[in-house]
């Protein structure tokens, strides 16, 4: 995994990040959006699109938030996995 989003987005769901990203990785859960760990190709266009700092590099999630790291990655093998989400 490359890019992980964090806690800062989860009610807030702002999808500038889903309009710069070249690959549609970015996927929209009920909470908050997800970055698909497989297709993610880090070129790290969504980082500074974030109006709430949320999304960072996998190796730089703050260590409060490391958990959002296995979230990112469990959600997408869950029976209910986030969808494409809308522009």
């Amino acid at each position: 995994m490359t890019y992980v989003i964090t806690e800062a987005c989860i009610g807030v769901k702002d999808r500038a990040c889903v309009d710069v990203c070249p690959v549609d990785c970015i996927y929209e859960g009920e909470d908050q959006l997800y970055i698909h760990p497989d297709e993610c190709i880090d070129c790290g266009a969504c980082e500074p699109e974030c109006p709430v700092t949320a999304i960072f590099p996998e190796e730089d999630v703050p260590p409060p938030q490391v958990a959002f790291v296995a979230k990112n990655k469990d959600v997408f093998a869950s029976d209910a996995p986030p969808g494409r989400p809308q522009r």
